[in-house]
């Protein structure tokens, strides 16, 4: 005898379960992992802004500021190869120097929808101290909710 054979509706309707399960799984763990690499690129990214204030300052003995119509931002991405403001759309990063430049704070703050993300704003300051700010708590490194640790 000839059989056909094909699919049954229930053994369709199976597949599409478990795929429906699947993607419910590995959405939000990519988003979640989306994140966190976004993250790393502002930690990158301060860490270089730190690395070209020592550099300012061991050349001109304070660290950098604005200068004649110039941001301090500015003239660190012209002249030590810091990286542009606005990190990967979701981050941008500013600092302030205080105290006649001898002191400094550069912070990367989350945009549009990094946001959310659960690792808050991010700052460094002139001794390498870590700290984030996520509902108004801060978390200093190497504090488990800290988003330096994240």
């Amino acid at each position: 005898m000839n059989s056909n054979r094909g699919i049954t509706l229930l053994e369709l309707l199976v597949v599409i379960a478990i795929v429906g399960i699947l993607a419910a799984v590995a959405v939000p763990m990519y988003s979640g992992y989306m994140q966190r690499a976004r993250r790393s690129d502002a930690k990158v990214a301060l860490e270089q802004v730190r690395a070209a204030q020592e550099m300012w300052r061991a050349e001109r003995g304070s660290y950098a500021t604005d200068v004649g119509g110039n941001t301090a931002e500015t003239i660190l991405q012209n002249t030590m190869g810091v990286p542009p403001t606005t990190i990967n759309i979701y981050y941008t990063w500013n600092f302030a120097a205080g105290h006649n430049a001898t002191i400094f704070t550069a912070q990367a703050v989350p945009t549009g929808s990094q946001a959310t993300d659960s690792g808050g704003t991010l700052f460094i300051d002139q001794f390498g101290t870590k700290w984030s700010v996520r509902g108004g708590i801060t978390y200093t490194y190497p504090d488990p909710n800290c988003g330096w640790t994240k």
